[in-house]
Parts: C-alpha cells; sequence; structure tokens
C-alpha cells in the first residue's frame, strides 16, 4: 500500500489493527466494525491473509483494497500451500495454519506499523475471539487488545454454559453416538 503523508489530525487519532479469523462469517462483521469505527475518528488497518486479500481483489475489484488515508489494508500469510483461489479453504486446515503460522507475521506487521511512515502508532488491537496470537502480541508490545466474538448470540449463550453443561454431567455425551 502506498504511504500516506500524515496530517495532525491523521496522528492524533487511536490506530486500531482488526484481525479477522479468515472466513466470511467473521472478515464481514470484522469490516462492518471497521467502518464504524473509522467513522468515529480512528485510523483503521485491516489484516486478511494473502489468500483472502487476493480474492477481496477479484471480488472487488484493486481499487477497494488500495485504502484510505485513514483506512488501509495489510496481509499475512497463512502458511498454507496455494490452492485454488477460488475453493473454500479447509477449515480445520485452516485453524491449525493460524494457530501455527499468524504469531510472527502478525508481529511483524505490528511492529512493521508502529515503525513505518506515516508513523501512526498502533494503540489497540481487536484480535477475532478464537485468536490467542494477537493477544501474546499486544501483550509483548504493550499494545491494548480487546476480542471481538462474531458468533450469534444463541452460539455465544452455548460457549458460556459449557461449564454448567459438564458439570450436570450432560457433556460429554455418554455412549454411542448414532451415525
Amino acid at each position: 500500500m502506498d504511504s500516506v503523508s500524515p496530517s495532525p489530525s491523521n496522528q492524533k487519532k487511536p490506530h486500531v489493527v482488526l484481525v479477522p479469523f479468515p472466513a466470511q462469517g467473521h472478515v464481514n462483521p470484522f469490516m462492518q466494525l471497521a467502518k464504524l469505527l473509522r467513522c468515529n475518528g480512528f485510523h483503521i488497518t485491516f489484516v486478511n491473509t494473502e489468500f483472502n486479500h487476493k480474492r477481496l481483489i477479484k471480488s472487488l475489484g484493486p481499487d477497494f483494497v488500495k485504502g484510505l488515508p485513514d483506512f488501509q489494508f495489510e496481509t499475512i500469510p497463512d502458511g498454507l500451500p496455494e490452492s485454488d483461489k477460488d475453493a473454500t479453504q479447509d477449515i480445520p486446515t485452516l485453524c491449525a495454519a493460524t494457530r501455527n503460522n499468524f504469531y510472527v507475521p502478525f508481529k511483524e506487521l505490528v511492529n512493521k506499523l508502529n515503525t513505518s511512515s506515516p508513523h501512526i502508532p498502533v494503540t489497540c488491537i481487536i484480535a477475532d475471539g478464537n485468536y490467542d496470537f494477537a493477544g501474546r502480541v499486544a501483550k509483548e508490545l504493550g499494545i491494548p487488545e480487546m476480542q471481538f466474538w462474531t458468533a450469534s448470540s444463541v452460539g455465544f449463550v452455548g460457549y458460556l454454559q459449557f461449564d454448567e453443561l459438564v458439570k450436570r454431567g450432560i457433556l460429554p455425551f455418554k455412549g454411542k453416538l448414532i451415525h
């Protein structure tokens, strides 16, 4: 992405880095959050995997990802071999790849954002609720981090009740499951 000359107003904006899990049901809510934050005075860096970034370019055109002075796209590799650009990535493989491969490139990206021109230091990282690597990077670099949960409210309540279901003996299921 081309660098933008920092304006005095750009320098004072909080800079949020958003990093969604690379699946449509996660990227779309993150994009909506990014738009809301930008409209409320934040500088945004939206992090895609290289695979999803190429798909975004194909879908919306190269001008879309050029960004704006206060909204930029960056990429990190997902660590998977090249695949059909029109195929959906295998979710279990993608989960393992994000868990095993995102920490180092994400930390390098945040360090780059903090030291490159225009110098608008990262003031917050908002990561997908299942991304522990982003929290580790934030903690190591002294940056506040929040997690954004993109699941439905029913799914979220289900997760909150998991311990209670185990305590009552409902989970794990006993016996054989019918196939």
